[in-house]
């Protein structure tokens, strides 16, 4: 375990993906994540819609843990310029999935981290591109997985994404829900100017 600043470090977030990849790296946080706002401006680009929902996650709990250091992060999945969210039945995650299938969408993670005298923010993008995927294939992994906690309806760690991913451009771990090597530089930086 990497030894941390005499500040707690707090992962807002209840993503059990984001909580495996921080403790993956060494890092030693308490997860504690109310429910927040994730609304945006109309008018905001769509690259720029997760960093957006990251700062305002972030400024949520800073109010509530106002000594400590906060990570936030939000992730969204961008398919001709649309943001696809997390699907609320089977029906949505199959159109989604089907809109995915023998296509390339964008991954964008947005990143918040803030100490009480400090905040930084960025986001990563990746391209994922999906083979063809068959009606029966969604169908199966939409009963096995349930991904309805998940932006577009899967999961790039899951079966779907095992045998549906045909290529990928940019960082694999974004998608999965943390661009690991920016949030280890940054982390790093924070709690050494805290420590």
């Amino acid at each position: 375990m990497m030894k941390n600043s005499n500040r707690r470090l707090i992962l807002a977030s209840n993503s059990p993906r984001r909580k495996a990849l921080l403790t993956q790296l060494g890092f030693q946080f308490e997860v504690k994540a109310f429910e927040t706002d994730e609304s945006f401006p109309d008018t905001l680009e769509k690259r720029l819609v997760a960093e957006y929902i990251a700062k305002q996650k972030n400024l949520f709990h800073r109010k509530k843990f106002p000594d400590d250091i906060i990570i936030t992060a939000d992730t969204t999945v961008i398919y001709q310029d649309n943001i696809l969210g997390k699907p609320s039945s089977k029906d949505e995650a199959c159109i989604m999935l089907k809109q995915l299938s023998n296509d390339t969408h964008l991954v964008v993670t947005g990143v918040c981290i803030s100490s009480p005298d400090k905040a930084t923010s960025f986001s990563n993008t990746t391209e994922v591109t999906f083979r063809r995927l068959a009606d029966d294939e969604i169908s199966r992994y939409i009963d096995e997985c349930k991904p309805f906690d998940k932006a577009g309806a899967y999961g790039i760690q899951e079966w779907i994404g095992m045998m549906g991913v045909s290529a990928i451009k940019g960082s694999f771990f974004n998608v999965v829900g943390l661009p690991v090597d920016q949030v280890y530089v940054e982390l790093n930086y924070f709690l050494r100017k805290n420590s």
